[in-house]
């Protein structure tokens, strides 16, 4: 139809399917790419960076993750029923505090451990392995327990690192067998609908049939799910949010502060840097969370591997 006809009644001229697509409301993680493709995001960044070697730890670490995701492999989906009475009741159906955890995931943790076991790992992590290795299951079910309950004492925090890192690996590989269709977004909206826990960063995406949408992404299961941008992941003010950044850099990373409860999060813009990369990033912009720090403002919720380590 061209400009100023009007269309015969009855009749649609064009693509029936055009127009506005709504977001896909939740991305479910592939643990084939996930901790791989962290880890080469995090080398990348390592170069030039004031925290250069603790980058390159943090890479290695990511690439044990994805030995040990390979290792335990595709879990089986689970039962059907368990997960819609979750989902029906608007519970997340791996609910991170009550989820009765495979023993497999401590096969997860070995492997992860093995990887990180080379003649280049410093002495202290060396130490941290080899005491984790001589505990026996109940006393590491203990600190798993512990850290998904942010229960950590100041005496575990070093091998908590390692046990929050296969604990990531065993929840993004559940997450990833989980029906996506049966799943639905939480009423609190700043939570993972598939384990309840808080996201690392958000993503503004910049491609795809919806850019511009706000994706955020689990701390733990690797879930991204969708959350309208312009309102305070916290507590849901919209008229108190602004933008903040480092003077000089790419702009591709800034934190999101409210005025109203005094938090902030990470938002990462892939239209100033495709690559970004929501848990290399944020390992990586610590200087932001120092800046907004002093400015008054408090994390959403912590980063599990800068809380742990």
């Amino acid at each position: 139809m061209r400009q100023g006809e009007v269309a015969s009644k009855g009749a649609w001229i064009g693509d029936p399917q055009g127009g506005v697509k709504a977001p896909e409301p939740l991305l479910l993680p592939s643990p084939l790419t996930r901790f791989a493709r962290s880890a080469a995001r995090l080398r990348h960044l390592s170069d030039g960076h004031p925290l250069m070697e603790w980058l390159r730890f943090m890479a290695q670490l990511s690439d044990a993750q994805h030995a040990a995701a390979l290792a335990l492999g595709p879990l089986a989906p689970p039962d059907p029923a368990t997960v819609e009475q979750a989902v029906s009741a608007r519970m997340p159906p791996l609910a991170a505090d009550g989820h009765r955890r495979n023993p497999m995931w401590r096969d997860g943790l070995a492997v992860l451990l093995g990887h990180l076991d080379q003649p280049a790992a410093t002495e202290p992590a060396l130490s941290l392995m080899a005491a984790l290795r001589q505990c026996d299951a109940g006393a590491i079910e203990r600190l798993a327990d512990d850290f998904l309950h942010g229960e950590i004492e100041p005496q575990q925090l070093g091998a908590t690192l390692y046990v929050a890192a296969a604990l990531q690996v065993y929840f993004t590989l559940c997450a990833a067998a989980l029906p996506a269709a049966s799943l639905r977004l939480l009423p609190q909206r700043g939570l993972c609908p598939c384990c309840g826990s808080t996201p690392v960063a958000g993503v503004i995406t910049a491609s795809g049939t919806t850019p511009g949408t706000r994706y955020l992404y689990c701390s733990l299961c690797s879930t991204a799910w969708n959350h309208v941008r312009a309102i305070c992941i916290t507590c849901g003010e919209s008229r108190s949010l602004s933008l903040k950044g480092i003077e000089g850099d790419s702009g591709a990373i800034k934190a999101e502060v409210c005025d109203a409860c005094l938090s902030y999060a990470k938002m990462l813009y892939s239209a100033r840097d495709m690559e970004v990369d929501p848990y290399a990033d944020d390992l990586a912009t610590l200087g932001l969370d120092l800046l907004v720090t002093e400015a008054g403002f408090a994390r959403h919720a912590p980063n599990p591997l800068l809380l742990s380590g």
